[in-house]
């Protein structure tokens, strides 16, 4: 497998944590809950990324991707790491030619997917559940883990709290 590759599983390992990250003790309605008008839900966002992810998998496999609506929102997370699961294995697949470049799919479906993961955790902070902060640098991420099983922060942010606003870029109070 090239290097390009395995950044790109990776990336779907740090998507898995992300996600995680942004529905780790999530109240049960946080699937339902809807910040407005034309808003997708939790569940809504998470059966799109669902669908980005078998959208790349076509890329690899050709045909269309289009993943029915789960019954439950638990239902739906199980299966977006599922397709996690199988776009990073297709990605080591060397008898698979994608139709994209490994850069087009950096830019395009998993960067997307990325931008929708800061979405649920932007969804939290509005349900009145905000994700506490941590330094990512130091994330226990390994490219085989795209489960739902993700590992603790390994470097909270110690001066976070809920009820406090988020803190300016730069250096942090505590900070190691």
């Amino acid at each position: 497998m090239n290097s390009s590759r395995h950044m790109l599983q990776h990336l779907l390992a740090a998507l898995a944590y992300r996600t995680q990250k942004a529905l780790r003790d999530a109240p049960e309605d946080f699937g339902t809950f809807r910040a407005g008008t034309n808003v997708r839900t939790p569940h809504e966002l998470l059966w799109h990324m669902t669908g980005l992810m078998g959208y790349a998998r076509t890329m690899l496999r050709g045909g269309d991707f289009a993943p029915p609506a789960t019954e439950t929102w638990r239902e739906e997370v199980e299966r977006f790491h599922a397709e996690l699961a199988l776009l990073r294995d297709d990605f080591a697949d060397p008898s698979l030619q994608a139709s994209i470049s490994d850069e087009q799919f950096l830019h395009g479906p998993l960067s997307d997917c990325m931008t929708h993961v800061g979405q649920l955790a932007m969804l939290r902070r509005l349900h009145g559940q905000p994700v506490p902060s941590e330094n990512f640098i130091f994330a226990d991420i390994g490219a085989a883990n795209v489960s739902s099983a993700q590992a603790l922060p390994v470097k909270p942010d110690h001066w976070w709290r809920p009820d406090q606003a988020p803190q300016a870029p730069g250096p942090n109070p505590g900070q190691d």
